[in-house]
C-alpha cells in the first residue's frame, strides 16, 4: 500500500471504529481509536472530559493524540467526527490517506439512537444537532478526503472492501 498511514473522518454513526478494525485487518496495519486512547491516557471517559473541561478541552487532548498519531507508520485511526474542526488537524491528517465515511443523517440517528455516550447527542432534539454537525463538518472532511466512501444502508464488510480496493 502506497499510504505509511490512514484515517478514518466522519460523523458519528457512519462506522468509523468499526469498519476500522476490519480494514485495518485487510490491509495489516494496527487500529487505533483516537477516542479510546484519549481515555486510555487521561483515565476517564470523554463525556467526563467534555462535563469537566468543555469542548475546548477536549478538541486539545484530541489535537495532541492526532499530532502523535500522525506520526507512527503503519496505523489505521478511527477519529472522532470533531476532528476535522481545527485546521491544524486537517493538516496533519494529510501525512496519510484520509477516508471519509459518508453517512446521511437519516443513517446516523439511525445507529446512534441508543447510544448515550455521544455528548453532543444528550439534549431533546439529537437530529437537529447531527443536521447542524453536518452542515458544518461536511465540507471539511470533503476538503481532506483522499477518497470519500457512502456507508448508508451498507455493511461494515462492504465498506472495508470497497476502501481496501480504493487505496489499493
Amino acid at each position: 500500500m502506497k499510504y505509511p498511514r490512514v484515517f478514518l473522518v466522519g460523523p458519528m454513526g457512519a462506522g468509523k471504529s468499526t469498519i476500522g478494525r476490519l480494514l485495518a485487518d485487510d490491509l495489516h496495519l494496527e487500529f487505533r481509536d483516537a477516542d479510546r486512547e484519549i481515555e486510555e491516557r487521561s483515565g476517564v471517559d470523554i463525556p467526563w472530559i467534555f462535563d469537566k473541561e468543555g469542548e475546548a478541552g477536549f478538541r486539545d487532548r484530541e489535537t495532541a493524540m492526532i499530532e502523535e498519531l500522525s506520526q507512527l507508520e503503519g496505523v489505521l485511526v478511527s477519529t472522532g467526527g470533531g476532528v476535522v474542526g481545527r485546521p491544524e488537524n486537517r493538516e496533519l491528517m494529510k501525512r496519510g490517506a484520509v477516508v471519509y465515511l459518508h453517512a446521511s443523517v437519516d443513517e446516523q440517528v439511525r445507529r446512534t439512537a441508543k447510544d448515550k455516550k455521544r455528548p453532543l447527542l444528550q439534549n431533546a432534539n439529537p437530529r437537529k444537532v447531527l443536521e447542524e454537525l453536518m452542515a458544518v463538518r461536511d465540507p471539511l472532511y470533503r476538503e481532506v478526503a483522499t477518497i470519500i466512501v457512502h456507508t448508508d444502508g451498507r455493511g461494515p464488510r462492504a465498506v472495508a472492501n470497497e476502501i481496501r480496493r480504493l487505496l489499493a
